[in-house]
């Protein structure tokens, strides 16, 4: 039974990064009543159910909403992220989403928040722990949940696990009470290189790690996108060889091996070819950190766990009871196919998605704004275009194309312009707005972007044709 009829401006369907970075700008820019809701107890989305070591892969100043500072804009003095700017961890990025929530939303008196309710569509939702089901009359729905990402703790493995064996996801390892012989990781993505990092970093020996990498990956080195002035020389002029080396390849793999000779990207091993992309972030010391582990199975992806052996897509490899394997398989691939792009804005339908390259939160703030500054669909589907979210290593070549096809459609709207430039999530628009004309080094930077982004772009259009 319904029990309740609401009525609002807009429904948002999900309090996650993105969801709350799209709320947080509509209750900046205009004077709408909102209805939030969400299926877990508090906001934050998947960061509910993180590992207790996640900590963002990104700089903290690129994450949260625009209304308010994440980061502590202070260096790491110690770590394998020594020297780079904090990267917060998910306590403190749970912290964060309730405070906005708490102190920023909700105080605004035009947004109410219906948390542990699931929506079940066509503006019904119904409460986890009361059943009831509410109605919702809305003038506009977002949907902000079609970025939702499989996570360890809630995903189910895409393989058998026979009895016996010592098996769990990496959110349980803090909970340890005695030492296996050794550790198997399952899967080469982020979370994958984050338990392999806890457990180096908590003692283990390398050659006790056994990790099943399915897929080799291209990362981007953390030290190139830092939020500082003091940055400026080594971020703008990574960003200037990236355009410089896409500007001058002759097909992909030309392009990659331009990319990694300037720095641009990584690998774990310089004698395997990538065929991943998600955007991960690394530092030099994970790098080498991660290097140190010899035992690297590239046979496939598991297809089932016994006793006494592993078995995988293109062959099989031995373990036995004393081992712990950690499931790390959690995948972006698998769930990819839910998250094709689609038009941002479709009739009184907003579907938030990234208009740029890894940053989802940026991406909701602007969708916001878009929505609330402009009329015509068209034009706010133009100045929102998806940017496909990577995948394979051919993806990286697609996603830049459409996030530089963007920054040039931004470029040409002066308020918009102005509006990104003071956002705080944007990152990089105010070091550049502000240097200096008599400043030769940086101006010399900015003149290399100026000269090579119109040849990245041809280039790129040429590599996604052939692709």
């Amino acid at each position: 039974m319904r029990d309740d009829v609401l009525e609002t401006d807009y429904l948002i369907a999900g309090a996650g990064a993105m969801g709350m970075a799209f709320a947080d700008t509509l209750v900046s820019e205009t004077k709408a009543d909102m209805i939030m809701v969400d299926r877990h107890a508090k906001p934050g989305g998947h960061w509910n159910v993180a590992y207790p070591f996640v900590r963002l892969h990104q700089p903290s100043a690129f994450f949260g909403v625009a209304s308010r500072e994440l980061s502590r804009f202070e260096k790491d003095q110690v770590g394998m992220n020594k020297g780079l700017y904090d990267l917060a961890s998910g306590p403190e990025v749970n912290a964060y989403f309730d405070d906005v929530m708490q102190q920023t939303l909700l105080p605004s008196g035009r947004v109410r928040y219906f948390p542990m309710s699931e929506y079940r569509g066509d503006g019904v939702f119904k409460s986890i722990t009361n059943g009831r089901e509410t109605t919702v009359k809305y003038k506009k729905f977002v949907d902000a949940t079609r970025l939702t990402v499989d996570v360890p703790a809630e995903h189910t493995p895409a393989f058998t696990i026979a009895d016996g064996v010592k098996f769990m996801p990496l959110n349980n390892l803090p909970n340890l009470k005695e030492a296996p012989r050794a550790f198997v990781v399952i899967g080469s993505g982020k979370t994958g290189m984050d338990a392999c990092l806890w457990l180096l970093e908590t003692g283990v020996e390398p050659d006790a790690i056994r990790w099943i990498m399915p897929r080799d990956s291209w990362m981007l080195p953390r030290e190139f996108a830092q939020p500082a002035p003091e940055f400026f020389a080594s971020t703008f002029g990574n960003q200037a060889n990236q355009f410089e080396a896409i500007a001058g390849a002759a097909d992909l793999d030309d392009m990659y091996a331009r990319l990694e000779a300037a720095g641009c990207v990584v690998r774990f091993d310089e004698t395997i070819k990538p065929t991943m992309f998600h955007a991960a972030t690394i530092s030099q010391a994970e790098l080498q950190a991660l290097r140190r582990i010899k035992n690297v199975v590239r046979m496939g992806r598991v297809t089932a766990l016994e006793r006494d052996c592993i078995f995988l897509e293109d062959g099989e490899i031995e373990t036995a009871p004393d081992i712990l394997h950690i499931d790390c398989s959690a995948s972006l691939s698998r769930t990819m196919k839910t998250m094709e792009p689609k038009p941002v804005f479709d009739g009184n339908i907003i579907t938030p998605q990234t208009v740029r390259s890894f940053m989802p939160v940026f991406s909701g703030s602007m969708i916001a704004y878009v929505d609330a500054h402009y009329t015509d669909e068209e034009e706010k589907n133009k100045l929102c275009s998806v940017v496909p979210l990577p995948n394979t290593a051919e993806d990286f070549v697609h996603m830049t194309l459409a996030a530089m096809m963007n920054q040039f459609t931004w470029s040409q709207d002066d308020t918009l312009r102005r509006w990104i430039r003071e956002n705080r999530l944007d990152g990089f628009s105010k070091l550049t707005h502000g240097v200096d004309r008599d400043d030769q080094e940086k101006m010399a930077i900015l003149m290399r972007l100026r000269d090579n982004a119109p040849k990245a772009v041809g280039k790129l259009m040429e590599l996604a044709s052939a692709l």
